[in-house]
């Protein structure tokens, strides 16, 4: 019954507010990877290349650029997955010691039970763990990628070197679009702790996440640059 009356802090501005971050992850995630054909997403245009690029690789002799990019891709998803697993330890720690979280709150007028800090925190958590297994998955998939890589002939005219060519843009591809799933969950995440400061604090925070991740994936510099045309 205690557990209930603590919980009863949460008003209903604060389940609006936690439906609508997690409703527009779930949705933008949709849009960025299924974007209309009129407005295709940085993420879309970036796979293009990435089947352009296993295409050239075939006829690329030696094929040291090719691993060392890869090998970049990996290197950035494993770094990411440290610091979602730090950032995990680190919540858990909070949520461990959230009397000392409380008497911070106090000291700023944030006056709350400590099981309300602890679902807050837990939110911010759920997204990171899912950025994590993300992070992991998107790992092995590249590594799934280098070996159907080495596996293609530099042979343009062996009848398996395309397919296998094309098998590892395909590939490239998923692990891209699960490493952009984990970024999108840590910008989530970050937005899940502005839920410390209240439902109107989480609502401002969740927005302003979505408007910068929009602008990213539909209407950023790096965007009209792919978008250029060429001769």
């Amino acid at each position: 019954m205690e557990l209930i009356d603590q919980l009863r802090h949460f008003s209903a501005l604060d389940a609006i507010a936690v439906i609508y971050l997690v409703g527009a992850w779930g949705l933008l995630g949709y849009v960025i990877e299924n974007p209309p054909k009129s407005r295709i997403s940085t993420s879309v245009l970036v796979a293009d290349y990435r089947r352009e690029w296993m295409v050239h690789m075939i006829t690329r002799k030696p094929r040291i650029f090719d691993a060392t990019v890869l090998s970049t891709l990996r290197e950035g998803t494993s770094f990411l997955a440290s610091a979602c697993l730090i950032a995990i330890g680190g919540g858990l720690a909070a949520i461990s010691n959230a009397e000392r979280l409380s008497g911070v709150a106090r000291d700023l007028a944030l006056d709350a039970p400590q099981i309300i800090w602890e679902v807050k925190i837990l939110l911010a958590l759920f997204f990171i763990t899912n950025a994590f297994l993300r992070f992991i998955w998107s790992s092995r998939l590249f590594g799934y990628c280098g070996v159907v890589m080495a596996s293609v002939s530099n042979d343009e005219n062996d009848p398996k070197a395309l397919p296998r060519a094309q098998k590892a843009g395909e590939l490239n591809i998923t692990a891209a679009r699960a490493f952009n799933s984990g970024i999108r969950g840590i910008y989530f995440a970050l937005g899940a702790l502005s839920w410390l400061l209240g439902p109107v604090g989480l609502l401002i925070g969740s927005t302003l996440v979505i408007a910068i991740m929009l602008r990213r994936e539909f209407a950023s510099s790096s965007r009209a640059i792919l978008l250029r045309k060429e001769p």
